[in-house]
Formats: C-alpha cells, structure tokens, sequence
C-alpha cells in the first residue's frame, strides 16, 4: 500500500508524504538505479546504497557491472543489459551482487528500457534482497490461504463501512457472493439484521482504535431467511505502517447450535422454576376457584398473555362426563386472567358463566379427545374455532391474538376441562417446549383442583345435613328477642359438631340450649342431629334444666361414645329469671344495662356422655331488656392466646352501646373468630322483653 493511499482504502484522500516505511516497497526496502546508454549510473537511490554499500557519491557516473555485478556473472549481466537496451524488452531474475565490503547477497532484479522526451535510452533496474522478497511471498501466500480456507467469515470494511473483501466462509454465512458485498454497506446487504448496532461498533472501533470482542449478534441473512442465527462477531481497526487508519476487519464465528443449545437450556431452567413455582403457588387451598385462579395467575404472563381455566360443568357437580363426537360441551368458566388485555378479556366467558361449545370447537375438541390443541399461527378461521361467539372473534382479531394452546385438566383417568392459552404481545408463537411445559403445570394444576372439586362437594354436603338439623326460629318467642349465627369450619372434616336451639314451652317459657359435640365431620353432625332431637323431647316435659343434662348425659352414652359440651336454660318471664344448667360448657354472658358485661358464675358440670356426675341448676335473673349471650368454643378458643385472654375479649367486644342482636351477631364473628380457628361456631343470644 503506498503512502499516496495510506488514508484508507477508498483512495479518495490526498497523498501524504513521511521519511518512514508506508507501504510494500518500503517494506521490501526496493533499490532504484538508472543507468545510461552506455552502463554508467545516473540515479542512485538510498536503498541502492544500502543495499549495495556504496554512496551516491560513489556511485554515480561509475560503470553498474563494475560495483554492482560479482565477476563470476560480469559476461551475462553485460549481454542480458544489451538486450534489453536493442530490444526493449524487460528481464527479472536473481543472482549474486557484491557489496563493498566485499559480501555478497542474493538479489532479485527488474530491469527495462527508459526513453526520455529527447529519445534519449535509459535502463531503469529495480533490485530486492531475494531473503525479504520470499518472505513476504510466503507471509502474502499463507495470508491469502487462510483467508480463504478459513471456516471463520472475514471481511474488511474501509472507512466509510464499505465492503472492501469478503473470504468465502462470509459469503456462505451471509448467502450472498463476494462481488455482491464489494462497495456495500452491511445495511445494504443484509437487510434482516439490527445493522445499527453493527455499524454503531464498528464506528467505535475506528474512533478509538479499541477492539470489539466477541459480541453476540442475533439476525437472519439471506442464506437461511427462516431462522434465527446466532454470530460471535469481533471488529479492530487497520491501520497501515505510520498509524493511518485504513478500515475494520471484522471476524464472524456462526454460534447458532450454541446458542440454540443455550436457548433450550434456558427453556428448560425456565420450565423448572415455572413447575417449581406452580407448586407453591397452586393449591394453597381446598377453595375451587381459587385453584383455578392460582392456574391461570402461573400462566401470565410466562407461557401466554392470557389464559382461562375452564371445567366441564358436569364436573363441578360431581359427576363423570363423556362427550361424543357430535356433542356440545357445556363449560364452566372458573378463571382468566390478563395483563392489560381489555378487548380480549372482553371476549373470554366471566368466571362463573355457563356456556355452551360447540363439537366443532377446539376447546371442546380437547376436553372431547383429552389431547393438547395447539395453533402456532391463528387466522381469522381459526379465531372462529376458538371464540365462544362470532362478537368474541372480533374481539380477539381486534387484540391480536396470533397462537393457541389448549390443554385438557387430567385427573385420576377424567378429563376435567382445559387450561385455554393465548398469546398477542409475546410475538413467538406457542412450540414444542411451551406445550411441555403447558402440560406439566395443567397435570400438577388438575390434582389439586380434583382435590378442590371433591372437597368442595364434600363440604356442600355436610353443610346441607349441618343446616338441615339446626332450627329455624322467630325472632320473637315467649318473652324473648332471639337472633343466632352459624359458621361452618373452613375445612370439610371440621364441620358438623356445633348446634343451638330455641324451644317454647307451656306458659311463655322458652328452653335455650348450645352445645357442642366433640369430634367433627358427618359422624358428629349426627350424633349432634340425635342429641337435638332427644333435648326437644325432654324439654316438652318441662323438667328442671339438671334433670333434662341428666337424660343428655345417658342418651350420649348410647352414641357410640359420643361426648358433647351443652348448656341449657329456661327463661320464665314471669318469673324474671332464668334456670340454667352446664355440661363442660364455657359460661354464658349477661349484659345489663349499666353494668359491665358478665361471665355467668355457673357450676361447669362434666360434658355428656361422661356418665356418673351429677349436674345442678342455676338461677339468675333476667329482666326486660337484659341479654344472655350464648356460644361455642370456636368464637374465642385459639391456639396462640390463653382462654381467659380470649373470654376477656369476648367482654371487651360485648362492653359497647346497645346494638340490634342481629348486629351484635355480625360484630361477634367478625372481631373474635380467627380465620386459622379449624372449628364452627354457634352463636345465640337472647334479649328479655316485657312480658305481653
């Protein structure tokens, strides 16, 4: 590269001169000697005197063969410079000169015919040493070998980001020839990739002179405009022998089976951190819903961009269901969830809505055949297949939703319904490696849900026998304003043991009676239901509330070791008063006004079903517009606070203005009993009222 194009490679810049090496021949430290018609030396250049050792002062006007030419090869050099001067055709060759300090070294010489503007023959010879010369040759040779076998893309850039070569390896791995690249710019060439931040690096490197490593490129080129490549790409700049900046060499190393290896690899942490978290996140508890919700709140926005847990509603209620290929499949929406998907919120079933699919539908195609539906690119014919409605595909048109998955809940052997994917904003469609991972959250989704279902049933089951056997009262009987509540225990074998009744009697009395049967579930629901039963017929008697526990006490002994805390009262309002009688349990509370709510000093007696203990009867007054509060255990026992704590508080919340009952209910439940208590409760409480 000569110094007239040290610039750059675009040859546009005007020449420079300096006294050091800028290019090949200065490199090769060429010597340059004119001879006359006659043999003598008329130019002498500083490389001939280094080259030959003599100065230009002892050079010139000397006959060349004299200083120059080794004697042994004095006859050919002589003839071969005949020649050329009757012929005028140029000879190359090496052979021996001598130096003046009488060494010798091979040369490679050029040698051709001058004429100046008079006519005037000259001979012009050019002379390296035939060490440097093959150097360089095999330097040049090996580079351009490597260049070209090399399986890494090489390219060099001028500065103004043109092409200036490209090796073989580049052209495959761009999918575009050499003579295709040559004045182009990378953005000209190869549209499909992000060229700013190519260029932008490449600028860098030719501002600083710091080199790029290794940076990741990630586009498509026209040799493979399906797929995504990945490239290991490094740029330094060229500069030539005095520091002029020339271009970038760019080296690129195809990385795609890395990356792609990298890529699944990722895919897969990604899966087992998802599957990781959907176990602790889905099933936290027995509640269907929100199961359901927790599936869907897993989904978003990692697999999809909105996802909608559906179940077969013959499912919710309990039974198997099997569809045929002509049958419609009618579906409970349980939960969907979005981030900022408005329109395609709008197009999913409400949570809780009943609807009905179509056989043609690919939600019902999947709940039908129990297999994955997967779409990786949605069209408007598609849409119809997936919407519940024509209204609902626009919808999702309109949102942009591009890929489906649908995904069947499996369970023991039943298909429960469909875990239903979209996605809009994420722009990859649904692959292999999302279904894997859509399938392993909606197995681990569908036990608990299963679970959910039956617990459910359950529950709704015990409930219906729990309220089946507890009263229904008017709110005002024998003297007496009555209001109670019961809460079921959050857990299906917890609920069952609790229960209270309001009895009239002969002469405006009324019998009010709590209890509690130990032990939980449809079991003591029943001996709760009998017990009832045998306290309704022994207060028709209108026996003393002792003797009434009595008769308690044998009958739980008959049920299969049933045993149960109970109180039992008489209110006469006559009388003024009220008879009450305690089997193991916790006191009542009076509330007078002007007086500070109560705990009734009660013997506590033994629970029913103990046997063998005797139970005594209280009497305390009771005048119009006093209140005894009745309750279960579950209202105030915990397993964090000591129960004289606990009924201090029950005091505290008691120790307010006069409220309705039914309000004083409401405040109870909600200020003293603990979510995390596993037990029921039942509440009554009695205001006397003048008597008629």
């Amino acid at each position: 590269m000569s110094a007239a194009r040290s610039a750059g490679f675009e040859g546009d810049g005007p020449p420079h001169a300096s006294a050091g090496p800028s290019g090949l021949l200065d490199v090769l430290r060429v010597a340059s000697v004119v001879l006359d018609a006659e043999g003598r030396i008329v130019l002498w250049s500083p490389q001939a005197e280094e080259l030959f050792g003599y100065s230009a002062r002892e050079a010139l006007g000397e006959y060349a063969a004299r200083i120059m030419v080794h004697e042994q090869h004095l006859d050919l050099v002589v003839k071969l410079f005949a020649d050329v001067m009757h012929t005028g055709q140029s000879w190359a060759g090496a052979f021996p000169i001598r130096r003046k300090d009488g060494g010798t070294r091979l040369v490679e010489f050029r040698n051709m015919r001058l004429l100046d503007d008079r006519g005037d023959v000259y001979a012009l010879g050019l002379a390296a040493d035939q060490t440097t010369v093959r150097r360089l040759e095999r330097d040049m040779a090996l580079s351009a070998r490597v260049i070209s076998q090399s399986p890494v893309g090489l390219a060099v850039l001028d500065t103004g980001l043109r092409y200036v070569s490209v090796n073989p390896a580049l052209e495959r791995i761009n999918g575009v020839p050499s003579e295709a690249h040559l004045g182009r710019t990378v953005r000209d060439v190869l549209p499909m990739l992000d060229a700013d931040a190519l260029e932008s690096q490449a600028r860098e490197v030719l501002d600083t002179g710091e080199p790029v490593i290794d940076r990741s490129m990630i586009g498509r080129t026209p040799a493979d405009p399906e797929d995504d490549h990945a490239w290991s790409v490094s740029l330094y700049r060229l500069e030539d022998a005095l520091g002029a900046v020339l271009g970038v060499a760019v080296s690129i190393v195809d990385v795609t089976e890395q990356y792609r290896a990298s890529r699944e690899a990722e895919a897969a942490r990604r899966r087992l951190a998802a599957v990781a978290d959907a176990s602790t996140r889905i099933g936290t508890t027995l509640e269907l819903d929100r199961t359901a919700h927790e599936l869907a709140d897993v989904a978003v926005p990692g697999l999809a961009d909105i996802a909608a847990v559906d179940l077969l509603e013959a499912v919710v209620k309990g039974r198997r269901s099997t569809l045929g290929p002509a049958e419609h499949a009618v579906i409970r929406a349980l939960a969907v969830h979005a981030d900022d998907a408005p329109e395609a919120m709008r197009a999913a079933d409400p949570p809780g809505q009943v609807a009905r699919y179509g056989p043609e539908r690919l939600v019902t195609e999947c709940v039908r055949t129990g297999r994955p539906v997967m779409v990786p690119r949605v069209t408007e014919e598609d849409l119809s297949r997936i919407a519940r409605s024509p209204e609902a595909a626009e919808l999702l048109g309109r949102a942009g939703v591009h890929s489906y998955l649908a995904v069947p809940l499996i369970a023991r052997g039943e298909v429960l319904g469909a875990l239903d994917l979209k996605r809009m904003r994420n722009p990859l469609p649904f692959g292999e490696d999302d279904l894997l991972l859509a399938r392993e959250l909606a197995a681990r989704a569908a036990l608990q849900i299963d679970n959910a279902r039956w617990y459910q049933n359950a529950r709704d089951a015990a409930l219906t026998l729990q309220r089946s056997l507890l009263p229904s009262h008017p709110p005002v009987t024998g003297g007496l304003e009555v209001a109670s509540r019961y809460q079921p225990a959050e857990a299906t074998s917890e609920v069952g043991g609790d229960w209270f009744d309001v009895i009239p009697l002969e002469g405006c009395k009324t019998a009010l009676v709590v209890g509690d049967v130990m032990g939980s579930g449809i079991t003591a629901a029943a001996s709760m239901g009998r017990l009832r039963t045998a306290t309704n017929t022994l207060a028709s008697l209108d026996l003393d509330p002792a003797l009434v526990l009595e008769h308690l006490d044998r009958t739980a002994t008959g049920l299969d070791q049933a045993i149960a805390t109970c109180v039992y009262a008489v209110h006469d309002p006559r009388r003024r008063e009220c008879r009450i009688a305690n089997a193991g349990h916790l006191p009542p509370v009076r509330l007078r006004a002007g007086r500070p709510p109560e705990l009734l000093d009660l013997p506590t007696g033994v629970p029913l079903g103990v046997g063998g203990v005797a139970f005594a009867t209280t009497t305390v007054d009771l005048d119009p517009g006093d209140r005894l509060v009745f309750y279960t255990d579950g209202l105030v026992e915990t397993r964090q606070h000591p129960l004289d704590e606990r009924l201090n508080a029950l005091l505290e919340v008691l120790d307010g203005p006069d409220r309705p009952l039914e309000e004083v209910c409401d405040l109870l439940l909600r200020t003293l009993h603990e979510p995390e208590n596993s037990d029921d409760v039942a509440l009554l409480i009695a205001r006397a009222t003048p008597p008629a």
